[in-house]
């Protein structure tokens, strides 16, 4: 890959958890507030074609620094030059690593114990921080992590309008219809199903729909990514969001607190998540949800699926690709699996 030359300047300093930044196009920007100066600058003089469509930070601590993008992967040299070879790469240092986590935390881990259990933090702008370490057991219970190792960073983007071309499919007489999103890892279901619910919330005026209201359950903070329980990326103006709650609960309780026409969540599989499911198309509450699946034939075979499949309860399926990139629409098909619009095809949005 070619070379980057490092600018001069005066690098970047740590900045509060509050500094972190917006989701959208410049979201890297808030970041490298966050990192130590020789990291930021490094990643700062990335090719903007990579910067554009950047996922992933990995800093690990005494090992090579490292990033995904939109079209691959690479580790970082110093001066932000793209390298194929792990040992020519920029080494994070502990101290490095130290002082991210001290900015990342306001220098206050006590406070994020809660979300420590969890191995990740979000912070303003909705990014989603992993961390590894030491965990700390006690009584069979993950109470926090010391002696951190490493930490992943994932950038959240909202790309607006990269759900447009596919909404007159999931409208019918002015009402949102159940729509599943089916996707492997990393084809870009969570920013296509947001751009959906913003659509949904905010409306059409082409399609003669004046939007509904949105209660959207954000277990992994990765939806909406609230920070102190507001959203940060773009949901629409009649979504409500309960963050960092269990689906099944967040929906049941979102059904009876909220009064939503629609209710939207990430990854549902477990048992009593498509229980609850049952509940919210008995009460004629419309669904919108996502699950990592690459064919409607293999979801079929997942414990408790098939009868959710054969009944009738989607009637929209969309499946996810990566044929053109992340967010490729590789098939739009009805609830009884009949094709609606052939693949593959992306929205308006540059990515997803």
């Amino acid at each position: 890959m070619g070379s980057v030359r490092l600018g001069k300047g005066e690098g970047h300093r740590p900045q509060p958890l509050g500094q972190a930044g917006g989701g959208g196009p410049g979201a890297l920007s808030g970041v490298l507030a966050l990192l130590p100066a020789v990291v930021a600058a490094s990643l700062a003089a990335l090719p903007p074609e990579i910067k554009a469509t950047l996922e992933e930070i990995r800093l690990r601590r005494e090992r090579p620094l490292q990033v995904r993008w939109a079209a691959g992967e690479g580790w970082v040299k110093a001066g932000g030059t793209l390298t194929t070879m792990p040992d020519q790469a920029y080494i994070v240092t502990a101290n490095d690593l130290s002082q991210t986590i001290q900015a990342l935390t306001r220098s206050s881990l006590y406070a994020l114990e809660e979300e420590l259990r969890s191995g990740y933090i979000t912070v303003s702008g909705g990014h989603r921080v992993g961390l590894v370490g030491e965990t700390v057991v006690r009584q069979g219970e993950i109470q926090t992590l010391k002696n951190f190792a490493g930490l992943n960073l994932r950038l959240a983007r909202s790309i607006p309008g990269c759900a447009r071309e596919l909404m007159p499919y999931l409208l019918e007489q002015g009402r949102p219809l159940n729509t599943l999103i089916l996707s492997p890892p990393r084809c870009g279901k969570t920013t296509l199903l947001r751009d959906i619910i913003r659509l949904f919330s905010t409306g059409i005026a082409e399609l003669k729909f004046s939007g509904v209201n949105v209660g959207v359950v954000d277990e992994r903070s990765e939806i909406a990514g609230c920070w102190l329980g507001a959203p940060q990326l773009e949901v629409g103006p009649r979504t409500d969001v309960l963050d960092r709650c269990p689906k099944a609960a967040g929906m049941l309780m979102l059904l009876r607190s909220m009064g939503p026409e629609v209710i939207a969540t990430d990854e549902i599989g477990r048992p009593e998540e498509l229980a609850a499911l049952q509940d919210i198309l008995n009460a004629g509450v419309t669904i919108l949800a996502s699950v990592h699946a690459g064919s409607l034939e293999e979801l079929k075979h997942r414990p408790g699926w098939r009868p959710l499949l054969e009944q009738g309860f989607w009637q929209r399926l969309v499946i996810l690709g990566r044929t053109l990139g992340p967010g490729t629409i590789e098939g739009l098909l009805s609830g009884d699996g009949q094709t609606l619009r052939g693949g593959p095809w992306r929205g308006e949005g540059k990515a997803c």
